[in-house]
């Protein structure tokens, strides 16, 4: 019988049953008695979802073509979009409404001269045995001198150890040639003499490691700055994304300096960007084909015909092009954080279509035509693709809560993503299945791979059931000890950090071995960072850039103004460098000292107006901040204090080993002890704002998430099966998987960072896609069976089979970014493998059980009982 002629009504549900099999009609008769009494309460209050279905079905079998037409016609219009997609990179997203980032703002807004511009730096860092032997004081100077003769590294000016050094043995010295003279003419014993009377500077302490010995006159390692007319901090950091103006002068200047013998190391803010660029193109090329060939390996596992794989993989590609199209359309710009949206919709994508064509291929055994078997499989799986788009929006959305912005922006499109997923998997897959099926048929192509995965008699179907075979001999001490796990993983998970600075960012300090034996172009570059970074923080007590800030704001002319800022700066947490009791710092006051050494009329100055004659003056403030503003130190003094002697900053230095959270916290501290209304603020200070607010914002998310799910679980298993317990039935297990999942982070060393930071609601929305296509599965058999166990052995073979070719191959395709160099993709790969895999074990183990005890619960019937009575009378039958 042709398609045509199946006898199919198409308003007709009871019509549209006739033409299945005996068992088909069965199950509707069974469904409406097998809830007992309750039975017609439950049809009262259900929603009339059938007629909703019953008109889709009739499109995607009846006008298969038309409905492919209409999706291709939006894929192009969201084509469309794919032009208008913006980027925004970097740390400066999570940071703008950080009160640290507004006042970091404000010190520089305040703080910089008008048309100033900041100008770039090169560190230039030297190793060896003694750093200040003549033959290596001589090399650096060397250096110093081919990168200053170089016009196209637009040199201003340069310093180094060195340097002072030649200074110290010939005070005219002033050039860089000059300086190398001073060093040849010297003996070693002068040369250690000079170094001895330099070390009394802090400025050449603090340009030399740690293991500085001045009797010895030695060091292993030394720091010089080269100084470039070019604009320095824009978009010059790891953390920012983008390239910097830098990276082509310091990529010269590393060939230039190679040419000296010396063991020197050229680093700086266009070397760290250049690297940073460098990693994700690296992950990109390592990765992308690696999961390609995972996905399509385990794809053609699943599908096992060609033309069906090719359908699965146009629709992936159609949810792609309309979830970036409508950010292209809504001008939403593509962020680091977004990175996660195409693996999301990979694996919600992946499992739909397997279920699709799986659930199809499972009518279609039964002898089924085209059309019936279509309209069957769609009918199952239209309202399980709905719960999952509902529950797996709801987990997504959650992040709206979040008070960062990227974080709001990924679970808005991750959300509509799954919305057009829905569409795509749940329309246009079915009835582009219909048509080639028909088109095939009729035209006598062979076809492949027809049977369902999980089949009975195949291996996966005897493996597959392990988790009724629990259910059925233990299922409550089996839930018990479930319980205790998840109490356990949850309270282990306390423990999981939080991290968001530039070394996210950034590749290991060793790429692994066997990322480094592959071929060209996949071969990874070389990365430099990292190790130089960690060789900064282990040998000197500040490497660059490490300082807080403290922004102060109120009268500074008040006449306690600058002795509240001195008093603050006694006896400094551990984290701040400490210089005599106090701490180190950069502030009016050091503008003010530095003055009065030069100028004996403004010492006398500042000598009357210090009552208490400990060096800091505290009568008659505006008449020495005039006298300032009136030098030649008006450019500094403007560095930290405002022409209306209302705000003023601090600058500390920190200690380069100190951990960021630590530092936050005494710069708070600190911050305190201010008479004035102070504000700890940095790039330190800021970062370790957003690491606690992405903390905040991951608990925030899940709360939002398992609240609104429930509610929606509750509300839709009421709806459709006039049973709202079931709805928690489905949320047992993806509650397991999520504290498992974040369990494992800590276990892993994995904190909640850019990319991390949504997982658990990524948890809860892609592991509630495994449970629910059990429970609905469930709910179908258990109406046409009214036997649980009976029900749960026909669920975990016929659904079993769709979820083990939907985990393994989006488990390993996204897993794959594991391989990553860029370590927080590489992190974001492994938990969502981990979610995967959790979420799979949860739905086929602990499922089962659950729903033994809702039966109890439900009907106080306990169906273990019975098992146990049935097996009694079959031996003693067989005896």
């Amino acid at each position: 019988m042709s398609d045509d002629e199946s006898g199919f009504e198409f308003g007709d549900p009871d019509g549209k049953k006739s033409t299945g099999s005996a068992d088909s009609a069965d199950s509707t008769d069974a469904r409406s008695d097998s809830s007992g009494s309750d039975s017609g309460d439950a049809e009262r209050g259900r929603f009339d979802y059938q007629a909703v279905i019953d008109r889709v079905d009739r499109w995607i079998t009846e006008r298969p073509r038309t409905v492919i037409l209409a999706f291709l016609l939006v894929t192009a219009l969201f084509g469309v979009g794919l032009g208008n997609i913006s980027t925004a990179a970097g740390t400066s997203q999570f940071t703008e409404d950080s009160p640290a980032q507004q006042a970091l703002e404000d010190v520089n807004q305040e703080f910089s001269p008008p048309f100033e511009t900041t100008n770039g730096t090169t560190q230039l860092i030297q190793r060896g045995r003694n750093v200040l032997a003549k033959d290596e004081l001589l090399a650096m100077l060397e250096a110093q001198q081919r990168l200053e003769s170089n016009e196209d590294l637009r040199v201003v000016s340069t310093s180094s150890a060195a340097a002072t050094v030649a200074r110290t043995l010939e005070s005219n010295a002033t050039t860089t040639e000059a300086q190398i003279d001073a060093i040849e003419e010297a003996t070693p014993t002068e040369i250690d003499a000079a170094v001895r009377q330099a070390a009394r500077s802090e400025g050449f302490r603090g340009t030399v490691s740690d293991d500085f010995n001045r009797e010895a006159a030695s060091a292993s390692a030394t720091i010089a700055v080269v100084e470039h007319d070019v604009l320095g901090g824009v978009s010059t950091s790891a953390g920012q994304g983008g390239t910097s103006p830098l990276t082509p002068i310091q990529t010269r200047a590393a060939t230039i300096v190679s040419s000296v013998d010396s063991d020197i190391t050229v680093f700086g803010s266009g070397i760290v960007s250049a690297e940073f660029g460098n990693v994700i193109t690296d992950s990109i090329l390592i990765v992308t084909p690696a999961a390609v060939v995972l996905i399509l390996a385990f794809l053609v596992l699943s599908y096992r015909d060609p033309l069906d794989l090719l359908l699965g993989v146009v629709a992936l590609g159609m949810a792609i092009i309309w979830t970036f199209g409508f950010m292209g359309i809504a001008g939403i710009a593509f962020s680091q954080l977004l990175v996660a949206v195409p693996p999301l919709l990979l694996a919600v994508g992946i499992d739909f279509g397997i279920h699709a064509i799986n659930r199809y291929r499972e009518e279609r055994i039964e002898s089924r035509d085209v059309k019936p078997a279509m309209r069957i499989s769609t009918d199952q799986l239209l309202v399980a693709f709905f719960i999952v788009t509902g529950t797996t929006v709801l987990g997504f959305a959650a992040n709206g809560v979040s008070e960062l912005p990227p974080i709001r922006d990924f679970g808005f499109v991750a959300a509509i993503g799954i919305v057009f997923t829905f569409l795509i998997f749940g329309i246009f897959l079915p009835a582009a299945k219909v048509y080639l099926d028909q088109r095939t048929s009729s035209l006598g192509i062979p076809r492949f791979g027809e049977q369902p995965l999980g089949s009975e008699g195949s291996l996966l179907s005897r493996v597959l059931p392990v988790g009724v075979v629990i259910a059925r001999k233990a299922p409550y001490v089996f839930l018990i000890a479930i319980v205790l796990l998840t109490v356990g993983s949850s309270y282990y998970a306390t423990g999981v950090g939080t991290s968001f600075s530039q070394e996210d960012f950034l590749p290991p300090e060793d790429v692994a071995d066997y990322l480094e034996r592959l071929p060209e172009p996949f071969a990874p570059s070389e990365y430099t960072v990292t190790r130089t970074t960690n060789f900064l923080e282990d040998n000197f007590a500040s490497a660059q850039d490490d300082t807080i800030t403290i922004y102060a704001r109120g009268s500074l002319t008040r006449d306690t103004a600058l002795e509240s800022i001195q008093r603050a700066n006694r006896d400094p947490p551990d984290s701040f460098v400490v210089d005599d009791r106090r701490a180190e710092t950069q502030s009016i006051n050091t503008v003010i000292d530095d003055y009065a050494a030069q100028s004996p009329e403004f010492r006398r100055l500042v000598e009357r107006n210090d009552v208490d004659d400990d060096g800091v003056p505290d009568d008659d403030l505006k008449e020495i901040y005039d006298a300032l503003l009136d030098s030649p130190y008006r450019s500094q003094a403007l560095n930290y204090i405002t022409e209306d002697y209302t705000s003023t900053q601090v600058v500390y230095t920190v200690k380069a080993s100190a951990e960021q959270s630590e530092i936050t916290a005494d710069a708070r501290e600190v911050a305190d002890r201010y008479r004035l209304e102070a504000t700890a603020t940095g790039s330190t200070v800021v970062f370790q704002q957003i690491s606690d607010t992405i903390l905040a914002s991951a608990i925030q998310s899940l709360i939002v998430a398992l609240v609104a799910t429930a509610l929606f679980l509750l509300l839709v298993y009421y709806v459709l099966e006039g049973r709202a317990s079931l709805g928690l039935v489905n949320l047992v297990p993806i509650v397991v998987s999520v504290a498992l999942l974040a369990g494992s982070m800590r276990l892993f060393g994995i904190p909640f960072n850019s990319l991390t930071a949504t997982i658990l609601a990524i948890a809860l929305g892609l592991g509630i896609d495994y449970s629910v296509h059990v429970v609905h599965r469930f709910t179908d058999e258990y109406a046409h069976t009214n036997d649980v166990f009976a029900a749960l052995d026909r669920t975990v073979i016929g659904t079993g089979g769709a979820l083990t070719g939907s985990m393994l191959t989006t488990a390993s395709g996204i897993g794959v970014l594991v391989l990553a160099i860029f370590p927080v993709l590489g992190q974001f790969g492994v938990l969502i493998a981990l979610t995967v895999v959790y979420s799979y074990l949860t739905a086929l183990i602990v499922t089962p059980s659950v729903v033994v005890f809702w039966e109890r619960l439900a009907t106080g019937v306990d169906a273990t009982a019975e098992t146990g009575t049935d097996a009694e009378a079959e031996v003693e039958a067989s005896t």
